[in-house]
């Protein structure tokens, strides 16, 4: 009886997420056949708008193609996306011992969010080369800060109580931060990092327009310059998808760094 318990509950979960996105698909599904309507209505050039239909079918046909660039995109995803990570834990944490840290180098982090990633992705790209480490350090650039802010705020809503309690104890700074002020900030975390994983697909993509050999974003690049807009469109699909991908796995993280939390959310 026990043991039937936890698939029951995994069961209802997955039909209660399955109904949620119901809404989704069918506005999904509404605007797709509207798409694909309009286009053999219209008599449109397949140049100019492809149909739904035409893109999958073509992105079918060049799938080995597609694949082959999703790669080197990913890769540049994954390893800026890592360098993001790290970067954000050190300097948050640096920020949270160091307050006088945070007055200088915050404001310093503002404004790199405030240079336009047309302009500085070719820069870096002259300086660091064509290789992967320009495109890790243009996701890095795009995707630290969300998670940076996301875990100072977390940071600051540790219970008072709490903190209060282990420095009645004598505990260390490091032990609050460790005990208290870490846990608190995993909910900011992981809404951070759900920001975030949506921009790095698309940082990877744009730092491949400014100088690469392989990667979706030239693919997109060529397929334009071919006047092939469903190639475009299915390129496009491509990186969506790994977008998806990306942050179901962040949920999936989630699921295990906080096993509490999905109680909670039920009973909501």
């Amino acid at each position: 009886m026990t043991s039937s318990q936890p698939s029951d509950s995994r069961l209802a979960a997955l039909h209660a997420a399955l109904y949620r996105a119901i809404p989704a698909l069918l506005a999904g599904f509404a605007f797709l056949a509207a798409w694909e309507l309009y286009v053999d209505l219209s008599g449109i050039k397949p140049s100019i708008l492809p149909a739904p239909s035409r893109i999958l079918t073509e992105g079918w046909l060049n799938r080995e193609a597609l694949i082959a660039n999703s790669w080197p995109t990913l890769g540049a995803t994954l390893g800026g996306f890592a360098l993001s990570l790290a970067f954000a834990f050190a300097s948050s944490i640096l920020m949270d011992f160091m307050p006088f840290m945070r007055r200088a180098l915050l404001p310093i982090f503002i404004a790199s969010q405030t240079l336009p990633l047309v302009a500085i992705a070719p820069l870096v790209v002259l300086w660091f080369g064509f290789g992967l480490l320009p495109k890790i350090l243009l996701v890095a650039l795009v995707t630290f800060f969300p998670l940076l802010v996301a875990l100072l705020q977390g940071y600051e809503a540790t219970d008072r109580d709490i903190a209060e309690l282990l420095n009645s104890m004598k505990a260390s700074r490091w032990r609050i931060f460790r005990l208290a002020r870490l846990p608190s900030s995993l909910p900011y975390f992981f809404a951070g990092l759900r920001i975030s994983i949506t921009y790095a697909v698309v940082g990877a993509i744009f730092a491949e327009y400014a100088g690469a050999a392989r990667g979706l974003g030239i693919y997109i690049l060529n397929a334009k310059n071919n006047f092939r807009p469903d190639l475009v469109l299915a390129a496009v699909i491509v990186s969506a998808l790994l977008t998806l991908c990306l942050f179901a796995l962040t949920l999936v993280i989630k699921r295990f760094a906080m096993p509490w939390q999905p109680s909670q959310e039920r009973r909501r």
